[in-house]
């Protein structure tokens, strides 16, 4: 008698995918960054009124003299939990705010990029440098194009990605091929760039403010990491290129026509028409005069914005820098609306930049809850207090040496799979990791330039990332089964190459040829 056949059992589920599974289940049990900063600011007042009562306090490292050392030598965690606490609370909220280092420098880079972004130059210079790239060469300009891409924020995930897969499709390539490509470049190479961004300011201010827990004095410009991202940018495009050609599009194979869930055959290339190119030789004469301009005030030995001894690092210029990216990108945006006819008068400036400050709500609304946290941790010694101990326990297992930075890269990327915004995971992690490695030896540029490859590298394999939905919306027209394991699958070899490479990349920077970060940032911190 033939034996019935035993009911099909569950796949099980590879190791990678559990592990995915549980990542984006914590994440989805994460409030909003906005509600979690509220949480973190009680929760300070709480530990720091257990911490108090039992007197917490650790002996302060800094020699006798240094800025910002206690007079007795020892730094006590201190109660927010009372009458003092309450006080300092209230009369300190829009201080906290308006003197946040980050909020005014990003919303001033801001209303320059919104005027380029606005007059269609951004737009208009992505597609051109796409479109007119040779088969050979059109991966690595495609992820070059989404690194560049990251000065106007949502330009490479609305523009770029949706085109870049348009792309290969046009040129008989596999349209998730191109898709992934873009989306590498514009995600996973965020921190990249040739050009200082919107990102820099944030950063830095975030920077600044930890690092002055151990060095009241310590400045960290937009300017700081600037050399280490420029030589990053064409790491992560020819990186990008290889996993693309050599292990993502074999991978996905020849593309089927019939998986799209639309008709294909009516793509808009985005062409560049005649007066946007016209538009666009316009806009780089304007590049050419500005660039011109501000290197006459910094180039020769007596320009004008050099620093009283002559010298480029802590000069005005260097000082300005935002203010240079505000001027940068409004006056060739204004000649390109000019040129096109999208900016007619100022009224269309005006427009343009009230439009981008009225997308930076949300923004202004977490940088408030942020800054109280940031205060809150540091009024309390919590930051310099986890720091010592941190740098003591470091130096106690002997990890003190360059391999630190590749732990720390490590659990940047980690915490980045939960935590997708920049800005909220560095203004958590700053205040504890950079006094940290500044006590055992490191400076603050050096600790910056390490956690933007970790926040960089896993943003492309987390739905936490705020444009995962839009990316996966775009697939789904030429896959329409894809789901979202299928497309974090295709982002995983990206996500590993760039996370390895990268370390390496910043290891033999800093390290083996002891070049900086950025201008006149130095590697190694001394008190």
């Amino acid at each position: 008698m033939q034996q019935s056949a035993s009911p099909q059992q569950p796949m099980k589920k590879s190791l990678m995918t559990r592990f995915l599974d549980s990542v984006e289940y914590l994440g989805n049990l994460l409030p909003h960054p906005i509600t979690l900063f509220a949480l973190f600011c009680l929760a300070i007042l709480v530990f720091s009124g257990i911490a108090g009562y039992f007197e917490v306090s650790v002996l302060d490292p800094r020699p006798e003299g240094a800025p910002g050392r206690t007079a007795d030598g020892v730094i006590h965690v201190v109660s927010l939990l009372n009458a003092e606490g309450l006080e300092l609370i209230v009369t300190n909220l829009v201080k906290n705010f308006v003197g946040f280092a980050p909020l005014g420098t990003v919303l001033v880079a801001m209303l320059g990029v919104a005027i380029a972004e606005y007059s269609g130059l951004l737009s208009a210079a992505m597609r051109g440098l796409v479109m007119t790239a040779s088969k050979r060469m059109v991966t690595v300009t495609v992820i070059f194009a989404g690194i560049i891409s990251n000065t106007a924020s949502e330009l490479g995930y609305v523009v770029l990605i949706p085109l870049a897969a348009m792309l290969f499709h046009s040129l008989g390539r596999h349209p998730l091929a191109g898709l992934a490509a873009a989306f590498a470049g514009v995600s996973g190479g965020y921190s990249a760039n040739l050009l200082i961004g919107t990102v820099d300011p944030l950063l830095s201010g975030i920077t600044e403010t930890a690092a002055q827990m151990i060095d009241p004095t310590y400045t960290v410009g937009p300017e700081a990491n600037w050399y280490f991202m420029f030589i990053s940018t064409f790491f992560i495009a020819i990186t990008g290129a290889f996993v693309t050609e050599k292990i993502v599009e074999p991978k996905l194979g020849k593309y089927n026509v019939d998986e799209a869930s639309e008709d294909l055959t009516n793509d808009n290339m985005g062409l560049l028409t005649a007066i946007e190119k016209k538009g666009l030789m316009y806009a780089g004469f304007a590049v050419l005069v500005v660039s011109a301009l501000l290197a006459w005030t910094i180039v020769p030995d007596d320009g004008i914005l050099r620093s009283a001894t002559g010298t480029v690092a802590g000069s005005p210029f260097l000082k300005s820098i935002v203010a240079f990216i505000f001027v940068f990108f409004a006056v060739p945006g204004f000649v390109y609306g000019k040129v096109v006819g999208t900016m007619k008068n100022d009224r269309d400036v005006i427009d343009a930049m009230a439009k981008s400050m009225s997308s930076m709500g949300l923004y202004i609304v977490l940088i408030f809850f942020a800054a109280q946290f940031v205060a809150f941790f540091n009024w309390t010694n919590f930051g310099q207090v986890i720091a010592v101990s941190g740098a003591n326990f470091l130096q106690a297992i002997n990890l003190t040496g360059p391999m630190l930075f590749f732990a720390f890269i490590l659990m940047c990327g980690f915490i980045n799979l939960m935590i997708g915004s920049a800005s909220a995971q560095w203004a958590v992690t700053a205040p504890i990791f950079v006094p940290m490695l500044m006590l055992v030896g490191y400076a603050p540029e050096t600790i910056q330039a390490a956690y933007r490859i970790g926040d960089s590298t896993t943003n492309i394999i987390t739905p936490m990332m705020s444009y995962f939905g839009i990316i996966l919306a775009v697939a789904t027209r030429y896959m329409k089964n894809l789901g979202i394991g299928t497309l974090i699958a295709i982002m995983l070899p990206y996500s590993i190459c760039f996370m390895i490479g990268w370390s390496i990349l910043f290891y033999l920077w800093v390290f083996a040829f002891g070049l900086p970060v950025g201008p006149g940032a130095a590697t190694f911190y001394t008190p």
